[in-house]
């Protein structure tokens, strides 16, 4: 079932959940997360639940997406001109971003969900992302510096070239922790001098790996 009625109870449980970003409940609602699943579980698309997309793979949790883009805009009228994403997935992260940023920059080691992802958003008219098949854990550096990165992998220690490109001001948004356990998802703001760490509490990733796949 994907009836605008299903996805206002989306939306619903969300405020319930503590996300009051206007701009990111209005994106919610508006993103086709059906089109992102495997066609037999569509009638789960809507559910607050990670599904699974093949190769290993989840979608996030409609929370988790809605969280991590929230903590990313928090407090920043302006909105971000430039986001790096690590780990396209299945491109759901990157539609939802899609509308809020000036322009996404998502990396995927696995080179067939690259290609569904990019037909996805190419068929939702998103031109404003942008897709690389390549080993996430060295970002996008010629594209960047970036005002936000959101990493929607996990690794026990951040990859040291994903906070060098952010921009002085920008915003990391990132699950850190053991593979297979509970992670932590952190904030790093990049300052004039140094770093700047906060946490957002416990979650559930896939890990982080570094290299390529088919």
């Amino acid at each position: 079932m994907t009836s605008a009625r299903t996805r206002t109870r989306l939306v619903a449980r969300l405020r319930e959940q503590g996300i009051d970003d206007e701009r990111v409940l209005a994106v919610m609602r508006e993103t086709p997360r059906h089109l992102f699943i495997e066609e037999a579980l569509a009638s789960r698309a809507y559910e607050d639940t990670a599904l699974p997309i093949g190769l290993g793979q989840t979608i996030s949790q409609p929370y988790i997406v809605a969280r991590m883009t929230q903590a990313l805009l928090a407090g920043r009228e302006a909105l971000p001109l430039r986001v790096l994403e690590i780990g396209t997935g299945s491109g759901y992260q990157s539609a939802v971003l899609a509308p809020l940023v000036g322009q996404v920059y998502s990396v995927e080691r696995i080179e067939r969900l690259s290609l569904r992802a990019r037909a996805r958003l190419a068929a939702l008219g998103l031109r404003n992302v942008h897709l690389k098949h390549a080993d996430g854990s060295i970002g996008w550096p010629g594209c960047g510096p970036y005002d936000g990165i959101l990493v929607t992998a996990a690794a026990e220690r951040l990859p040291p070239a994903l906070p060098e490109q952010l921009a002085t001001g920008g915003r990391l948004v990132a699950p850190l922790g053991p593979a297979g356990g509970v992670q932590e998802l952190l904030i790093v703001e990049r300052k004039a001098i140094g770093y700047e760490t906060h946490s957002l509490g416990a979650v559930v990733f896939v890990p982080l790996l570094a290299g390529v796949q088919p």
